[in-house]
Order: C-alpha cells, then structure tokens, then sequence
C-alpha cells in the first residue's frame, strides 16, 4: 500500500519497517491486536528520544493500524493512545554567499586546469546543479543522461511519490552540465554513471564535503541538502515569489517552504521602513 497508493521510496518504506518492528518488540510482540492500553506504553519507552523521532514512529504506527481497519483486519483504531509530541521545525543550515562563492572556486579551479581530469568536470556539475536549481541528493545522482538538453532550459524530475515538476536551470548549469555530458558515454543511461549503475548519494555526500574541505569550511556544515537549503534562501533573500520557490523545490504543502522565510526577517523589516505609509510621516 506504501509503494503502490502512496508512492513512497524504498527509503521511507524502509524506515516504516523498522519503527514497526522495534514497536512489537517493545511490547513482546503482537503488534497487529495491540489495544490503547498497550500502545500507551510506548510512551514511557520513548520517553528519551527526540520529539522528531516519536513523531515519526506514531506515523508509521499510525498508518498501521488505519491500513488493518481499512482492510477489514480489525474493527477498531487503538491509535488515539500513542503520545502526541510537540514539534517545533528546526531552521536549516545555511552557508552564506561567500562560503558558496569559495566552493564554487576550489571547483572551476579543479575543472578548469588543461589536464583536469573527468572527476573533476564531473563535481563541479554536480555542484552547479545542487546550488543552482535545488534538486534533492536522490533525484540529482540518478538523473538520466538525456535529461539535460543544451538548448532547453529546464529539467524534467520525478521527485517524491513519482511527482513530476518543471526545474529551470540557469545558462551557466546548463554549460557545465552540457560540458560534463560530452565527456560520459553516450550508451551510459545516466548523466553521473558509477560501475554499477549512478553514483550514489553517500559518494555525492563525500563529493561535496571533500569541496568544502578545500574551501576552507568545515565539511561538517556542508551536505547536499545545506545546498537545497541555500539554492532556497539565497533565492528567496533575491526576491523570488514563496510559490514559485515551492513548485521548484518540489514541496507538497507550502508550510514546508515557508521556513526559509526566516532569513527575510530584515528584509521585511526594511520593506515595511520604506514603504508603508506611515514610514513616510514626519
């Protein structure tokens, strides 16, 4: 039901299966005919964890139990008794414009030498198109090599539960991404292949920390997703509209794009000097 209706990754669905398991091992098993009593237990058990990770082991309990009544398996919900934690949306981590500019340096520097090798070309367009259009880590390695088109300025992606969206590219990550496609087999089906198939997202995640150690930042703040989140904010700092920000990110509820709004905070504040009619008034 999770990969069918819903369209979830093997990831997701992974992490389904473990919170699953771990919650009928903590109540000895039987989790299918678990009442609200047993349920509530659960509570106590996870009681040192982050509010994160119980939120999302009552989802997937959650789901359970709505698919065994949906299906007629049981008659009742015992879900009501599972805690309810608080969540409050952690900010994302963020680089600043000069932190993006020396990464993109220690790259074209690499890329850019006469006898720079295929690797080299290769990170710098993953770099370009990370920071220039937003893509998730996943539907960046398994780009298929066709999807970048020289005279066509955008990408086609199929992004969580198979939802296809429109992503612009810039001129520029269109050149280096063209540049890089030259250089990779023409019967290789992705733009990033690996021996067995695309690079993955662990080498991408090691790619991208190996730039930022180069550029003098700690590899510790940098990660595909730091990325996403600055394409999102810089964007946003530059004027671009919250809607459009969320088709390009590929957010399914706007409220998820929405904490990139925290770094407009003085932004707005100067608006609101400038502009409203009261600022104008001795």
């Amino acid at each position: 039901m999770l990969a069918a209706e819903r369209g979830l990754s093997t990831n997701s669905i992974a992490a389904y299966g473990n919170d699953l398991r771990q919650a009928s091992k903590l109540l000895g098993g039987g989790l299918a005919g678990a009442d609200e009593a047993k349920l509530g237990t659960l509570a106590g058990a996870w009681r040192t964890l982050a509010a994160s990770s119980v939120a999302r082991k009552c989802s997937a309990l959650r789901h359970f139990f709505g698919f065994l009544q949906d299906e007629g398996l049981r008659e009742d919900n015992p879900s009501a008794a599972l805690p309810k934690p608080t969540l409050r949306r952690p900010l994302p981590k963020l680089l600043d414009m000069n932190e993006i500019d020396r990464l993109f340096a220690v790259a074209e520097r690499a890329a850019n030498r006469s006898d720079a090798p295929d690797t080299a070309v290769r990170d710098l367009a993953l770099l370009e198109l990370l920071y220039g259009s937003g893509m998730r880590a996943t539907e960046l390695v398994s780009l298929p090599r066709r999807a970048v088109v020289s005279d066509q300025p955008f990408l086609i992606l199929k992004g969580k539960g198979g939802k296809e969206r429109l992503v612009p590219l810039s001129d520029r990550a269109r050149l280096v991404a063209g540049h890089w496609r030259e250089r990779v087999d023409a019967g290789q089906p992705w733009l990033f292949p690996s021996r067995t198939g695309h690079i993955s997202r662990i080498r991408l995640f090691q790619i991208v920390r190996a730039l930022a150690g180069g550029a003098g930042i700690d590899p510790a703040r940098v990660s595909p997703h730091v990325l996403r989140h600055a394409f999102a904010t810089h964007l946003l700092a530059g004027g671009a509209d919250l809607r459009a920000l969320q088709t390009m990110l590929g957010h399914a509820d706007i409220s998820t794009t929405q904490i990139y709004t925290h770094v407009e905070a003085s932004r707005l504040v100067a608006l609101v000097n400038e502009r409203h009619p009261l600022a104008r008034r001795g």
